[in-house]
């Protein structure tokens, strides 16, 4: 147990080739919080956990506990590292009773599966144990735990387990500071040997030393809003007063706005342009923020088309869920002679924005003088502050991820 990553070995049982964060901590404990990134091994430690307990531990009834009856399903019951997955060789596994949300052990033990959409849900059962996956993403999370405390009363020392990557949520906060709560760590890296190669060498050099990729991956709960993606000290530290050597491309993204009139949403339009340095990473500058309010679309089609002229932009870029082919048309109409290319958004602004954050925290996105406005929604975004649609973000969030991340356009995030 003192190998922190010991070889796999076959036929063995878990306890004798796991690591040691993945197998009970020592003391008297009520509650088990095991924090840990991406594919640190946490569904196989709670999975293990709950088996034993139910073949060998004397559980007849256990808990399960995920966001949605789904992730329940598909990760705790059926996943590759779940409670049907690792069913030693000669052992019957468990049966999934799907009308009752039920898994049963051949020896009678069983399993009972929760949302943790439903708090309710868990009024009127009782059980030995309960494993909880993935807390820090519980829509309901400290009615769901409360109600969970009710549920504990079977055998002589009923126990919960909590796995989750963290988020600086008030359920994990709580547990965190619960002196009765035992809490192990682990980081993706640690868990290496059974991660894709290609997957860990990506997700590192995209977020390391950012705050996303100190809890995505290294498992650290931050003490920070957890939707907050760029600060006033991230900001200065990023801001220069020149543009620091030649730039390769120079490009305009524009945020059209659905309307027109004082209450519309802005236009936003930022310029961003391309540094490239042998040897180094390539990097972003932001070079102009050009975002009006209130213009008709041919007035502000030719705001962008003069900060393409005043920057010496290569090509525009559009968002084009609001207006489609239309918004290519307005911008020739105003004089544009500029490439234009349109791009569709699929996933949230904060979803599309998160990568970006990531680069500022890496410091491969300058800002070349002050943008007051800009800054002040960069701040905003993500917070209660913010008021109306984020549109200068939404362009600067565009033309970065063209320049840096995606020559495709929108930027990628799926769940590891």
């Amino acid at each position: 147990m003192t190998d922190p990553q010991p070889r796999a070995r076959p036929g063995l049982p878990f306890l004798l080739s796991a690591r040691g964060v993945q197998c009970d901590p020592p003391g008297d404990w009520r509650t088990w919080l095991f924090m840990g990134g991406r594919g640190s091994g946490k569904t196989r430690a709670g999975a293990e956990w709950v088996r034993r307990l139910a073949l060998f531990g004397g559980a007849r009834r256990i808990a399960l506990v995920g966001p949605t009856f789904s992730d329940v399903r598909e990760v705790m019951i059926e996943g590759v590292s779940g409670l049907r997955a690792i069913v030693r060789p000669g052992e019957l596994p468990p049966y999934y009773q799907a009308s009752r949300h039920r898994l049963v052990w051949p020896n009678g033990a069983a399993a009972y599966a929760f949302s943790a959409e439903d708090p309710d849900g868990l009024r009127g059962p009782q059980f030995d144990a309960a494993w909880c996956d993935e807390a820090a993403a519980w829509r309901n999370g400290r009615d769901v735990w409360d109600m969970l405390q009710m549920t504990l009363r079977l055998g002589t020392n009923p126990r919960a387990m909590v796995t989750t990557t963290p988020k600086p949520v008030q359920l994990i906060r709580q547990l965190v500071k619960d002196p009765s709560v035992a809490i192990t760590r682990s980081s993706t890296r640690a868990n290496a040997q059974h991660l894709s190669p290609a997957f860990l060498s990506h997700v590192e050099r995209t977020y390391a030393n950012t705050k996303l990729g100190r809890q995505e991956l290294d498992g650290e709960l931050l003490d920070a809003p957890q939707n907050v993606l760029w600060t006033r000290a991230l900001i200065d530290r990023v801001t220069m007063g020149a543009v620091p050597g030649p730039l390769s491309d120079v490009i305009i993204a524009v945020d059209p706005p659905a309307g027109t009139g004082l209450k519309a949403d802005a236009c936003g339009i930022v310029a961003v342009g391309l540094r490239r340095m042998p040897g180094a990473p390539d990097t972003a500058c932001v070079l102009d923020d050009a975002t009006v309010r209130g213009l008709p679309p041919h007035e502000w089609a030719s705001r962008v088309v003069s900060a393409a002229s005043r920057t010496g932009a290569s090509r525009i870029i559009a968002e084009a869920n609001q207006g489609g082919e239309m918004i290519r048309s307005i911008l020739y109409n105003a004089g544009c002679r500029h490439p234009v290319t349109l791009h569709h958004a699929r996933l949230s602004k904060h979803a599309r924005a998160m990568p970006v954050g990531a680069l500022y925290e890496q410091g491969r996105v300058f800002h070349i003088g002050g943008f007051p406005d800009l800054e002040e929604e960069m701040m905003a975004f993500g917070t209660a502050a913010m008021k109306g649609s984020p549109d200068r973000v939404d362009a600067l969030v565009w033309a970065v991820t063209a320049l840096l991340l995606d020559d495709q356009g929108e930027p990628s995030i799926r769940r590891l």
